[in-house]
């Protein structure tokens, strides 16, 4: 009966450090891209987002896409914006997870909310696609 009791413990403990390490690898990913924009660091952004990454989001009630390459090429390396970013969450099954970031930007008076989704590619998680949308807030 211990054996079977150490054998349980043993399995449940390497079940759950195998989703923390998902979950750490998927935050890892998402921190590159918050703190690469945010501190002009385009080398982070380039590892965090998938070479076919576009963005997605509305405007004038028309769907607009950006251009990943031209999202990444506007951050220019060292030059910091006043962009404070946090993981609202992540939720992932196999190779396929989404994440729901917000963007504070202070000098615009906005809030950004980002739906991101990741796949795991060669075994890395990398950002396939972002959804965005804004809310300004009173001074």
């Amino acid at each position: 009966m211990k054996k079977i009791i150490i054998a349980m413990f043993l399995m449940f403990g390497l079940s759950n450090d195998n989703t923390q390490s998902e979950i750490e690898q998927i935050n890892s990913v998402l921190y590159d891209y918050i703190e690469g924009t945010a501190n002009g660091e385009p080398d982070r952004l380039k590892r965090a987002f998938h070479k076919d990454f576009n963005l997605y989001f509305v405007k004038e009630d028309s769907l607009q896409v950006w251009s990943g390459k031209q999202y990444v090429a506007n951050v220019k390396q060292g030059q910091k914006s006043n962009r404070i970013g946090k993981v609202l969450s992540i939720d992932y099954e196999g190779d396929a997870a989404v994440a729901k970031i917000e963007i504070l930007m202070p000098a615009r008076k906005r809030i950004y909310t980002d739906y991101l989704m990741l796949l795991k590619l060669n075994g890395n998680w990398k950002i396939i696609h972002k959804s965005f949308t804004f809310k300004n807030y009173p001074e």
